[in-house]
């Protein structure tokens, strides 16, 4: 399983904490307490609460890659041996199980921090697998706990592994092509001075565009369309909302159907795109380019 979390560092901060915790009561036992520390000496402390009592501390000063009024990106890849800590896309920390990982039930997040967006990969049940599962979460300082899902096996296609930090152009194969109820997941960031990135879903026997997915920063619009044949179709712009600005994160979600595709952004609906191309199951391609950096592709 790996859990990410996206959110903005206020100035005021003074820390902030994510805890995968064993209940949702008072006292429960933490498995893993992720503390950044903004105090003038800034460090980055790690630690376990088990009956009652915190363990020892490690701790991390020689890189603090937290800065206020900056946005962050937090991985947290789980292992058998350790919860591997990545910080906006580079290698962190590791910190060694100290309390069994399946007892951990969820996610407890508190202090000065405003979270934008929380995704967990994978999970749960011996079979079943998630392509990736937007859990919108309000924006606070304050305290937020998400429940940790588990997932009966079979209940969900089994889903390829999530591709960490994919160069870009990017192309790579939809393992088993598309079906139904199937969840693509991009996640990156756009840089200061972007113009324009895309997604396609191509079908590689043809070298057709089943959904060409523009987010068009200059014109402040987002853009999906399909190349049939050698051409492109109309246009669809319509949308109640822009998530997509420079120096920004973010999270895209798209869920394939029997007649469309539904897209999320930061756990939020955005649009629908109906099926122009009738045998989906055809899709077996998926492409990434234009200005965007990315963390993560999973299928």
């Amino acid at each position: 399983m790996s859990v990410y979390i996206q959110g903005t560092i206020p100035h005021h901060i003074n820390r902030f904490a994510v805890n995968f915790t064993c209940g949702q009561y008072d006292g429960a036992d933490i498995a893993f307490h992720f503390n950044p520390r903004f105090d003038g000496r800034d460090k980055v402390v790690f630690n376990s609460f088990q009956g009652g009592s915190w363990g020892a501390e490690e701790k991390k000063k020689d890189w603090f890659p937290f800065h206020k009024g900056k946005h962050f990106e937090l991985a947290f890849i789980v292992s058998g041996g350790c919860f591997q800590v990545n910080v906006n896309g580079s290698p962190f920390y590791e910190f060694c199980h100290r309390i069994p990982v399946e007892c951990v039930e969820s996610l407890l997040i508190e202090g000065d921090v405003t979270i934008q967006s929380l995704t967990i990969v994978g999970g749960g049940g011996g079979g079943g697998g998630m392509g990736g599962v937007p859990m919108p979460l309000p924006s606070f300082p304050g305290q937020g706990v998400m429940p940790l899902p588990t997932y009966p096996s079979g209940n969900l296609p089994v889903m390829g592994g999530p591709i960490y930090n994919p160069p870009v152009p990017y192309f790579g194969m939809i393992p088993g092509g598309m079906s139904p109820k199937r969840t693509v997941v991009v996640r990156g960031f756009i840089p200061e001075g972007a113009d324009r990135f895309h997604i396609n879903f191509k079908v590689g026997s043809s070298n057709d565009i089943a959904l060409h997915f523009n987010p068009r920063l200059a014109e402040d619009a987002v853009v999906r369309n399909s190349m049939l044949g050698g051409g492109w179709g109309p246009e669809e712009r319509d949308i109640p909302y822009n998530p997509f600005r420079p120096a920004q994160y973010f999270d895209i979600s798209i869920r394939c159907g029997l007649t469309r595709f539904k897209i999320y952004v930061n756990g939020q609906h955005l649009c629908d795109f109906p099926h122009r191309l009738s045998a989906f199951q055809m899709i077996d391609g998926l492409e990434v380019g234009g200005d965007v950096v990315l963390s993560l592709i999973q299928f």
